[in-house]
């Protein structure tokens, strides 16, 4: 491994870990570098466009340069190409936010959202990252990825709302209930207020590659008196992005 490059890389994780600019001696003291190190390093990233500075503080944040490289990634995504008019068209018949993922170390990577269809303010998801132990899209791809689920298990749980679960049996058995049924439910696991619906995409190996789902307020989402048919559309949405990848079956057997 060359020292230089995954020291840049530290970087931009650091930089990008967090709403704030970040100075040399913060990069420092979180890196575990020398200021002159850090410093050189910045400069350099600063040349590709990789970081910015601001000119009033002196301190540094993601450059502009990573939106671009990272709208290259998405767009040579098949994953995400096939599920695009499925995701539309799932937030058109639900009337609810739609998130498509991939899994990304121990989250899952949004790399497509649909806005639900009104008129009410939203922010764009694309790029957030989502605990595989604490969301439906998570959940989804864990149930169907033994090793992945082991290695989870195997570490800590964060509690992120009093309803997260971080016992890794209480874990495990909603786990078996996914791979039942085909599809995970979240209930203000992750945020309070929020909850989800999501299931596995599937490649032609049979693997677990990403996730489709629903996403919104626990009033609408979390309503036993509608869940049936918002479940119906999700799975129904899940099957049809996997059947475009090859998949020879939904669910596919673990």
């Amino acid at each position: 491994m060359i020292q230089s490059v995954e020291r840049a890389a530290n970087i931009l994780k650091a930089l990008g870990g967090g709403s704030r600019r970040l100075g040399v001696s913060e990069l420092s003291d979180q890196l575990g570098l020398a200021k002159g190190t850090v410093h050189g390093l910045l400069r350099t990233l600063e040349a590709h466009g990789l970081v910015e500075q601001d000119p009033e503080t002196d301190k540094y944040q993601l450059g502009a340069t990573l939106l671009r490289l990272g709208n290259s990634y998405l767009d040579t995504s098949e994953l995400r190409s096939r599920a695009l008019r499925w995701s539309e068209r799932l937030a058109e018949n639900t009337g609810e936010s739609v998130r498509v993922g991939v899994p990304h170390g121990h989250g899952v990577l949004v790399v497509h959202h649909v806005f639900r269809p009104d008129n009410s303010l939203q922010i764009l998801e694309v790029g957030a990252v989502l605990p595989l132990h604490a969301s439906a899209s998570g959940k989804a791809i864990l149930a169907f990825d033994p090793a992945l689920e082991d290695e989870v298990l195997a570490g800590d749980l964060a509690r992120l709302t009093g309803r997260t679960v971080t016992g890794p049996a209480a874990l495990r058995t909603q786990l078996g209930k996914v791979r039942d049924r085909g599809y995970a439910l979240e209930r203000e696991e992750a945020v309070i207020g929020d909850a989800g619906i999501a299931a596995p995409i599937f490649d032609r190996r049979g693997d677990a590659v990403g996730t489709i789902g629903l996403s919104g307020p626990v009033e609408r989402l979390g309503l036993r008196t509608n869940q049936t048919a918002l479940i119906a559309a999700v799975t129904d949405a899940a099957r049809g992005v996997s059947r475009e990848l090859g998949a020879a079956s939904w669910p596919a057997p673990r």
